[in-house]
């Protein structure tokens, strides 16, 4: 079997850096590396001698007793290691040429280089994760803020799992005495049981709505808030951008329309992540190019999680200003008068006719209104309450998906409850719900699922 063999894989990044981890998972590990570890007289160490979670020293050395590195070798035996078979990790010195190197002595001991993210899809094949935590293993990788680390390691610690069984339990349970009432209508009876799956479905379906409503903050916590920069020509948004970012990120001039695409980037405020969206500004234009762009601007304030708009206070406010602020109307946001170091033409008075969003005072050229407008970012995201330790934000589309598929088979039973439909129509859907919820933690996915998950994994992971 394809899961019977011996793999390796570089698990530390591909940049040169001090130090490198290679490692090694299957029935043959111990034999392997034990071929190409040695002393420093060209000695083989037979590592299978040694008690499992130790560390030896040593060098990798060829066939014919060349010294390829100085390592360490740390020896996990099964169950006992994160794949639960058999593991050893080489510590080498880093560097993608001495990586090279080990892993071909490794593969003319018959191990093979690992696929993608196959060293988790073992640990999930073999118990260890159940498949919500071996997805959120390159969530943890990945994380670019502390919500989204702490919300990873939630849901790798089995947070998930947890709440599922429980929900999966509770239909078992109904469905298997259902079932055994149909077979045996002599001894079990049926009587009440109508009440009791309808408080059941509704108890189901309130936890399943609450966790599809919170993958929304799931995704933001994961993605970030998408938080578009909008105005007219030449108010200052790629200034405003440069601003927050502390950079030079996007290039300014006085010549209005110098941005015409989006351009975005990751900022932290506290600890939330904003993915900032610099667009091209709203204008009436015949130029081909600027249209496409203006489109582009439109789209991604549709899409928007937040907007911040961008009017400059050195002008009255105009049509384009006007037009910007009815397209921004429904969405959450905060309005900047840039230019604040220029005299005053535009009120906020003014601007109050058209929006009751915050108005802040801003001045990107000095950076002053900019830890005034952090702040109320910051008191914004945390009214949100996206960093609740208790709660569960499902981050992953497939997950929200089979969530989506639960809720659709329980509502099924519940038009069958007030539709008065016998007792035996409720155990498909149901059984619906029970398979779709074990979508989430693998329990009833298919293989060609399975391996499109890892597929997506990096190299050693």
């Amino acid at each position: 079997m394809l899961y019977e063999n011996t793999i390796a894989a570089t698990a530390t990044s591909s940049a040169n850096g001090s130090i490198s981890v290679i490692r090694v998972s299957g029935k043959e590990t111990f034999a392997a590396v034990s071929n190409i570890f040695c002393d420093g007289k060209g000695n083989r160490i037979n590592l299978s001698k040694y008690e499992t979670h130790t560390i030896h020293y040593g060098f990798i050395c060829d066939e014919s007793n060349r010294l390829i590195d100085e390592v360490l070798v740390l020896l996990m035996r099964a169950p006992r290691s994160y794949t639960r078979e058999d593991v050893i990790e080489i510590h080498c010195h880093g560097g993608h040429y001495i990586c090279e190197e080990i892993l071909q002595l490794l593969l003319k001991c018959g191990v093979r280089i690992a696929e993608p993210g196959e060293f988790t899809k073992r640990a999930f094949l073999n118990g260890r994760l159940d498949l919500s935590q071996a997805e959120s293993v390159m969530d943890v990788i990945q994380s670019k803020s502390k919500l989204a680390l702490q919300n990873s390691l939630q849901q790798l610690r089995g947070k998930i799992r947890e709440k599922i069984i429980v929900l999966r339990e509770m239909i078992l349970e109904d469905v298997a005495y259902l079932e055994a009432a149909l077979d045996d209508p002599e001894h079990i009876s049926l009587d009440d049981f109508t009440e009791r799956i309808e408080s059941h479905v509704d108890y189901l379906l309130t936890e399943v709505n609450h966790l599809i409503e919170n993958s929304n903050n799931g995704r933001l916590i994961k993605d970030g808030i998408h938080t578009v920069i909008v105005g007219k020509p030449n108010v200052g948004k790629s200034s405003l951008l440069n601003c927050m970012l502390r950079e030079n990120r996007a290039i300014v001039t006085n010549v209005p329309g110098t941005t015409r695409d989006t351009l975005e980037e990751d900022i932290r405020i506290g600890n939330h992540l904003l993915r900032l969206i610099d667009t091209a500004g709203i204008h009436q234009t015949e130029n081909e190019v600027e249209c496409i762009g203006i489109a582009k601007s439109k789209e991604s304030m549709e899409k928007a999680d937040f907007i911040i708009c961008v009017l400059n206070q050195n002008e009255s406010l105009s049509e384009e200003d006007r037009e910007v602020l009815s397209l921004i109307e429904e969405k959450d946001g905060v309005i900047l008068l840039n230019k604040s170091d220029l005299p005053a033409a535009l009120q906020k008075e003014e601007i109050m006719r058209y929006s009751n969003k915050k108005v802040i005072p801003f001045s990107a050229k000095r950076g002053e209104g900019l830890d005034e407008l952090e702040d109320y970012l910051n008191q914004l995201l945390s009214d949100r309450k996206m960093d609740s330790k208790e709660e569960i934000y499902i981050t992953n589309v497939r997950q929200r998906e089979a969530l989506l598929r639960t809720k659709e088979s329980l509502e099924k039973v519940e038009e069958s409850i007030q539709a008065g439909m016998p007792e035996d129509m409720y155990a498909i859907d149901l059984t619906d719900a029970y398979e779709s919820l074990g979508l989430i933690i693998g329990e009833t996915v298919e293989e060609d699922i399975i391996e499109k998950i890892f597929k997506d994994f990096c190299m050693g992971k």
